[in-house]
């Protein structure tokens, strides 16, 4: 038994001192964040953000603080955003209370993380029951607040999955302080790996001490292996949305990006089209792709209003996806039963469709209020402005190489372009090659957009926000109206008149005849979607296709990896969605941060899943 204290808090006497006294001095804060370059917190239940704030505030007055403090906390029943003003209308710390309100995210079951002070803090919100995101968090977590559960409730409350996320998540060394002095918990502490003690408490009961000290703990499996330390800095190959996106989130974890690109300028391809959609997914089933484009289009929306902010073209005022199939009625059933909230998506008649449009619609619509289009160009040289990110044109990568600790990106004449301990290939179907990946991974499909050579004659022929379904169409900045998008696989790279045809009729099956007359002129654009067979991205390390196959070679995580490379791409149709997310995940798997996104949908865009595809397929 240990018998030398873990920590000496000075305890307060109050509810509204429980902050400091339990989990800030419980956990040794702040001394222990002071002068690391990251550190972690992991709240069992979030309430009214009290301890947050209060950790916040700390961090905040703290000369030798961490450089980035992340806060992840799981909720069941998160508050309104209107209630969780009104708790706060009389915060000891406003502005960050202020901050706190105007960032919280809608109560559908993700994780949403949210930046504060220029990124530096972050926290990461689990909305839903704990049980469940136990196995979903993965992160390295140096302090634990358990709080958040009813205290006086035992083994219903303290369970098993609870002790056994905080053995898979507790860094070596890691601390947890509770108010509670239940049996329940300390035992489960103990069987947990943590050596626990007991201190006064702010009221009269004792609260609860513990430190991690397992007697052994056994290697994580490399899909989840957490680097103690980020590299200096990487090289992203690719200067699109994957890899402009992704050199932003390395460069805002403290990581230089180096971008190298074929091309002369950044988004000579798919993401130079003039405009694109950004928006979520309802699906019967909501399974992995309904729940990725719905993360991703919660996660993308401060990414898009920042760029449309700083001069991007673009608007974020809504879209309407219109349904063919499903009833209203089914449309409001599957929207209630996943507890989608009105603020993320709605399903809405023909006669509030046509409104909201501004055009005559005749079919039922979801509408995304947090949906709409941007140019993806702008975007892409947005991110290549985040500093700590410098891009290189006209300089093709030929194949790379491991030397040392570096990965080399060497040009056709063998000689070597740029050095770094951490490659990103962020350059679409060619990401494969460089990788010596099976090609079939991903497939080119050709798309060719369409727009009108002039604005049209009156505002009432055009449509409010994007409209979409199958085909989509919207108004560009200067009013002409961009829609399509043809989908072949072929390699013709010039415009086909056929293919204008083509995209009229979607824009006719979308809205019927009320946007163009059969003689306007148009133009237009030819790109190619990198598509792979689930439909779903590349994100994620590249795997190993040479080292010896573990026992359990059916699990996507247990696959072994190639140490430092990793694969950005395979974004498909809606990558301007989930490329942003897919980033912040890379960035958060390369510098050891707590990831963005939970573990099984991060499984699913795991390149190494398509290893086992095959044998899914075959059943075995």
């Amino acid at each position: 038994m240990r018998t030398t204290p873990i920590f000496t808090a000075e305890l307060g006497s109050s509810e509204t001192a429980a902050p400091r006294s339990v989990f800030l001095a419980g956990n040794g804060l702040p001394g222990r964040w002071q002068g690391r370059a990251r550190f972690a917190i992991l709240q069992t239940g979030f309430g009214l953000g009290n301890n947050f704030l209060a950790t916040w505030a700390a961090w905040r007055d703290d000369p030798a603080r961490c450089e980035r403090l992340f806060f992840v906390s799981i909720e069941p029943h998160p508050l309104r955003a209107a209630d969780l003003a009104l708790v706060h209308a009389a915060s000891p710390v406003p502005d960050l209370a202020r901050q706190l309100v105007d960032a919280w995210p809608p109560a559908t079951c993700n994780l949403h993380r949210r930046e504060f002070e220029g990124g530096r803090v972050v926290l990461l919100l689990a909305f839903g029951e704990i049980a469940a995101w136990a196995r979903e968090i993965v992160a390295s977590i140096d302090a634990f607040y358990l709080d958040g559960l009813a205290l006086d409730h035992g083994k219903a409350v303290w369970d098993r999955a609870v002790f056994t996320m905080l053995a898979r998540l507790a860094a070596p060394g890691a601390t947890a302080a509770s108010r509670s002095d239940a049996q329940a918990l300390r035992e489960g502490l103990r069987g947990a790996g943590f050596q626990v003690e007991s201190a006064p408490g702010a009221d009269p009961r004792e609260m609860t001490l513990a430190r991690f000290a397992p007697r052994f703990r056994a290697p994580p499996p490399p899909g989840r292996v957490l680097p103690a330390a980020a590299p200096t800095h990487a090289l992203v190959i690719g200067a699109g949305l994957a890899g402009a996106l992704t050199a932003r989130a390395l460069a805002r974890q403290g990581i230089a990006c180096e971008v190298i690109e074929r091309h002369g300028e950044p988004a000579a391809e798919a993401s130079g089209n003039p405009a694109g959609l950004f928006h979520g997914a309802v699906m019967g089933h909501d399974g992995a792709h309904a729940r990725l484009l719905r993360a991703s289009a919660l996660a993308s929306q401060a990414l898009m209003r920042e760029a449309i902010d700083a001069g991007c073209a673009g608007r974020i005022d809504g879209l309407l996806r219109l349904e063919s199939k499903l009833s209203l009625a089914a449309m409001r059933s599957i929207v209630d039963r996943q507890a989608l909230p009105a603020s993320h998506v709605r399903a809405v008649d023909a006669d509030e469709a046509t409104r909201i449009a501004g055009l005559q619609i005749a079919q039922p619509a979801y509408f995304y209020a947090a949906g709409g289009w941007i140019d993806p160009a702008a975007l892409v040289r947005h991110a290549l402005a985040t500093p700590g990110v410098r891009w290189r044109g006209g300089r093709a990568v030929a194949r790379i190489a491991r030397s040392g600790p570096d990965w080399q990106a060497i040009d056709s004449d063998g000689r070597v372009i740029a050095a770094a301990p951490l490659m990103v290939l962020a350059n679409a179907d060619a990401a494969l090659r460089l990788a010596g990946l099976p090609p079939q991974w991903l497939q080119r499909r050709r798309g060719q957009l369409s727009w009108s050579a002039q604005p049209p004659a009156t505002a009432a022929s055009v449509p409010h926000g994007p409209i979409a379904s199958g085909g989509y169409v919207l108004r560009l900045a200067d009013g002409r109206l961009l829609f399509g998008a043809s989908n072949d696989g072929d390699t013709e790279p010039t415009l086909r008149e056929a293919d204008h045809r083509g995209n009229r009729a979607r824009l006719a099956a979308l809205v019927g005849n009320q946007l163009l007359t059969d003689d306007e002129a148009l133009d237009g654009r030819v790109g190619w979607r990198a598509i792979t067979p689930d439909r779903l991205p590349l994100a994620g390390a590249a795997p190993d296709l040479e080292a010896a196959r573990p026992a359990r070679a059916d699990v996507v995580r247990m696959l072994p990896r190639r140490a430092g490379l990793w694969l950005h791409t395979g974004l498909g149709s809606r990558g301007l969605t989930t490329a942003p997310l897919c980033a912040e995940l890379i960035a958060a798997q390369v510098s050891g941060a707590p990831w963005p996104l939970e573990a099984d949908l991060a499984d699913a865009v795991d390149p190494a899943r398509l290893l086992l595809r095959p044998r899914r397929l075959a059943g075995a």
